[in-house]
């Protein structure tokens, strides 16, 4: 998984994420091994934090395109 590969490209481990994000070991583990079924979108910041990644959130989340009322104001102008 991916997160393994920025975590140690980091220089982090298991246990330092596991302590700085207040999360399990084991938490932080079965992510890393796609074994985790319940992880919390809160608990994926935590951990994206711990390792100093929290901008690469942004990657989730696309531009928010302009609404259909802005852009037909904006048309009706001209």
């Amino acid at each position: 998984m991916r997160y393994r590969e920025y975590r140690k490209r980091m220089g982090f481990t298991q246990k330092a994420v596991a302590e700085k994000s207040g999360l399990s070991i084991f938490t932080v583990s079965s992510f890393e091994n796609g074994s985790s079924t319940g992880l919390t979108f809160a608990s994926f910041i935590r951990m994206l934090r711990a390792i100093d990644f929290l901008e690469e959130i942004e990657k989730l989340l696309p531009a928010i395109p302009e609404s259909p009322k802005s852009l037909f104001l904006r048309q009706t102008k001209k």
